[in-house]
């Protein structure tokens, strides 16, 4: 029998493949709409717009917190019982939001605590989703699954906004929180129509042991422990710093408004899409590593153009530029670790590189704010970016990450 062939919508072959795309889909607009009217929600709780980061923060420590058992279990157990058990406990902590909303007894600390319990839960999901995808398509469609999911992601932040406005200005926000909670249960069920293909569990020796044994494969790989050390410290100082001053160079350097911002994050929504349309269709299968680390690379040099160009549509262009870049870099990242990574110890390797690769992105948010009181916000941006551009390029200078894969 002929092997699937590569081929940018080789994946939607699988019916297994279509099932979790577009259950995953729906999960994403869900998901991109609850974000956008949570920051309204919360401002208009509490007056503040300060807030949401506080909430923002208090779900990211939560998915951390269980991320790294969320991938030793996903190696032990089934990766799609995992994912349902995870919908199903996001939907329910969404249904508690909307009830509490609805009957007016929505707090600050309230939306703390359910932020806390839904990126706990969001913990466990992530690695099981990344370990799902090879057993669901056969290898050579791999580059396919992984731009379309992709794809969808950053599809989702193009659609989930208007989604968001349109529904929080007519029906309210509980209507929002009702959508976010439908589409877990819309997950849920594709995921329990699917049939992935089953692997053989590692012999179970203890939680931290086998944990334990997903670090020493990390370490053990030059690639990819040189890829999650450059994220860690390339994602805190040079896209923490984007993701928080950027509304105020938009105000200050560029003297435009809240239009302006959002058009920015599209413009590199569809960049991504893009990117990983092009990596879906190309694929090489030599200097992947390469390739991924100078795309990553070049990416940060966009960061440098908004912040010093002085023409705002400059800007538009670099943002879309970055997410072109940025779409062919997670992309060709996801391809090489779902096809190189021994099956059994996939969600734990996925695991260390989520925990790794953002692991101090809180800080660099706070850090971020604190140099803006004495440093020029563009002046930030523009350093951050240099820095991220170089530091990126620095583990390709060694030959085994340089010629690996």
């Amino acid at each position: 029998m002929r092997e699937p062939g590569p081929g940018t919508f080789a994946a939607f072959r699988s019916r297994d493949f279509r099932l979790l795309w577009g259950g995953q889909t729906i999960s994403f607009v869900g998901d991109a709409a609850f974000l956008v009217a949570l920051g309204w929600r919360v401002t208009d709780l509490t007056g503040e717009a300060s807030s949401l980061g506080f909430v923002l923060a208090a779900e990211s420590l939560a998915m951390l917190a269980t991320l790294l058992w969320g991938g030793v279990l996903a190696d032990r157990y089934s990766r799609k019982r995992l994912m349902i058990g995870s919908d199903v406990a996001r939907a329910g902590v969404m249904t508690v939001f909307l009830v509490t909303d609805a009957t007016g007894h929505l707090t600050l600390t309230r939306v703390v605590v359910l932020a806390v319990l839904f990126g706990a839960a969001d913990g466990f999901f992530q690695p099981a989703f990344g370990g799902i995808v090879p057993l669901v398509v056969e290898t050579p469609m791999l580059a396919s699954a992984n731009s379309w999911i992709g794809i969808a992601r950053q599809g989702s932040a193009l659609v989930g906004p208007v989604v968001a406005a349109a529904l929080y200005g007519t029906a309210g926000p509980v209507v929002v929180w009702g959508l976010d909670a439908g589409s877990f249960l819309v997950s849920a069920a594709a995921l329990q129509l699917a049939h992935p293909r089953r692997i053989q569990p590692p012999e179970q020796t203890g939680l931290r042991r086998e944990l334990v044994a997903g670090f020493r494969y990390v370490i053990s790989v030059p690639w990819i422990w040189t890829g999650i050390a450059a994220a860690t410290v390339i994602l805190m100082i040079a896209m923490s710093p984007y993701t928080v001053l950027l509304p105020g160079v938009v105000q200050s350097h560029y003297r435009r408004g809240v239009g302006a911002y959002g058009l920015l994050f599209s413009a590199m929504a569809a960049g991504m899409v893009g990117g990983s349309l092009v990596w879906a269709r190309w694929n090489p299968r030599r200097w992947r590593v390469a390739v991924c680390f100078t795309a990553f690379g070049i990416n940060d040099l966009g960061i440098i153009v908004v912040a010093v160009s002085p023409w705002y549509p400059a800007a538009v262009a670099a943002a879309a530029w970055r997410g072109f870049w940025i779409g062919i870099g997670v992309a060709a990242w996801l391809t090489l670790i779902t096809e190189l990574v021994p099956e059994h110890l996939l969600s734990r390797v996925l695991s260390f590189d989520y925990f790794g690769s953002f692991g101090l992105t809180p800080l660099g948010f706070v850090l971020a704010g604190a140099a803006a009181t004495v440093i020029a916000p563009t002046t930030i941006l523009a350093v951050g970016g240099a820095a991220g551009a170089i530091l990126w390029l620095v583990p390709l200078l060694w030959r085994p990450v340089r010629e690996a894969a």
